[in-house]
């Protein structure tokens, strides 16, 4: 529905902090000839918790009409409030989107019955389909995936984006009932091990700068060169571990700007790279040859 390979886009902001619409709209033109398939707006990359509401739906109509027919373009729409997480895939669908990405209430922590609830509603809410988005690293809670599996059968549940770090989680989930359903990697890293056992592709932070050796990646193992997709893999990892030296979005902001795309400053409370991890991507960045 969506492709094997989308990017979690970043916001570009202006010097100000404001949101840089034009910015974001070219860097979604920029991804979109680069490898992706398709684009996740307002996701934890995008910087989501910071932005409000206002800013987001503009910055979904302004991606979207930039866009066009060239690629999927997603909303990131979940909040730890199930009404507002409602009301935002509402003006999602208002607008156009292809689709949303809904991540686990964060804060407040609730069981997988509360879960089950709160993805049941903002499905049920909107015709358009729905990724679930698990990062249990950064939400408290950890969607189960006997809780994934019972969501699979809502029909406009399509997918979950899975980032528990967890092959066997992810491997329970596919060895789950044979629903028409799709499990994307949320970590770059695992992108490979995650399609071995049975995973469509990834929702990734990397294809800013590598999207088309990441499409690539994907595509040796579809086409059963196994040989080639682990090369890629090798020689990718460190540009994966190296994006996450410090908290998203963080590296990949500094990554742009060294590579020639500077996307603008981070919102507090997220601040700059340090001198030690600038230094560590930079000279990941030179290994790769993708400085100027």
């Amino acid at each position: 529905m969506f492709g094997q390979l989308l990017t979690a886009m970043v916001t570009v902001f202006k010097r100000d902090y404001s949101v840089d619409y034009r910015g974001s709209a070219e860097m979604a033109r920029r991804l979109l000839g680069t490898g992706s398939d398709g684009l996740v707006i307002t996701g934890t990359t995008g910087e989501a918790p910071t932005l409000t509401d206002e800013e987001k739906i503009r910055l979904w109509a302004s991606v979207r009409e930039a866009v066009g027919n060239k690629g999927k373009v997603l909303a990131g729409t979940g909040t730890n409030d199930t009404l507002h997480a409602v009301r935002m895939s509402q003006e999602a669908a208002r607008i156009g989107m292809d689709g949303l990405l809904v991540v686990t209430p964060y804060y407040n922590k609730p069981p997988q019955e509360g879960l089950y609830d709160y993805f049941r509603q903002v499905a049920e809410a909107t015709p358009l389909p729905v990724i679930l988005y698990n990062v249990p690293g950064r939400t408290g809670v950890n969607l189960l995936p006997e809780t994934v599996l019972k969501l699979a059968a809502i029909p406009n549940v399509v997918a979950v984006k899975e980032a528990s770090g967890s092959p066997d989680q992810a491997g329970e989930i596919l060895g789950g009932p044979d629903l028409q359903f799709t499990l994307y990697s949320g970590d770059d890293s695992l992108t490979l091990p995650l399609l071995a056992v049975g995973g469509h592709g990834v929702i990734s932070v990397a294809s800013h700068l590598v999207g088309r050796e990441m499409k690539s990646m994907i595509e040796a193992y579809a086409a059963g060169r196994v040989k080639d997709a682990a090369a890629l893999h090798q020689r990718l990892l460190p540009l994966f571990k190296v994006l996450f030296l410090t908290a998203n979005p963080i590296p990949v902001k500094a990554a742009l700007r060294l590579v020639g795309f500077d996307a603008g400053p981070l919102r507090s409370p997220l601040t700059g790279a340090s001198g030690a991890v600038e230094k560590a991507i930079k000279e990941v960045l030179q290994e790769l040859g993708l400085l100027p």
